[in-house]
């Protein structure tokens, strides 16, 4: 889970924790592609607006790397005109939620990924 704001991040986390996921957390986007690259977790969540990186430039870096293309992304973002949703789904992103969002739309998104 990438995002600046730690609120959002604190939210994800309990929501996903309660669910038994294992959550790691990043502050930027910098952050992001290197955790990723090092953890290769089953699912990435992505802010769009963060330091270091975007999040666009972060799933691009993502799905031009052998080693975490096949990581399915889910960008999380205040960005919610239609041409930023559809940014994220040519990008590569698997889903797009926008902010604000409920935990149970959240946890839809993200079960229908990983078939739990």
């Amino acid at each position: 889970m990438a995002d600046d704001e730690p609120h959002i991040r604190k939210l994800v986390s309990f929501t996903l924790g309660n669910r038994g996921h294992e959550i790691l957390e990043a502050a930027d986007g910098g952050e992001a592609y290197e955790v990723a690259r090092a953890e290769r977790p089953d699912l990435i969540l992505l802010d769009v607006m963060m330091p270091v990186m975007t999040g666009y430039d972060v799933l691009d870096r993502l799905k031009d790397d052998e080693s975490t293309a096949d990581i399915p992304v889910i960008m999380l973002s205040a960005k919610s005109q239609q041409t930023e949703v559809q940014e994220g789904l040519n990008r590569g992103a698997e889903q797009y939620i926008c902010k604000p969002f409920t935990p149970k739309d959240l946890v839809l998104q993200v079960n229908e990924l990983l078939d739990t």
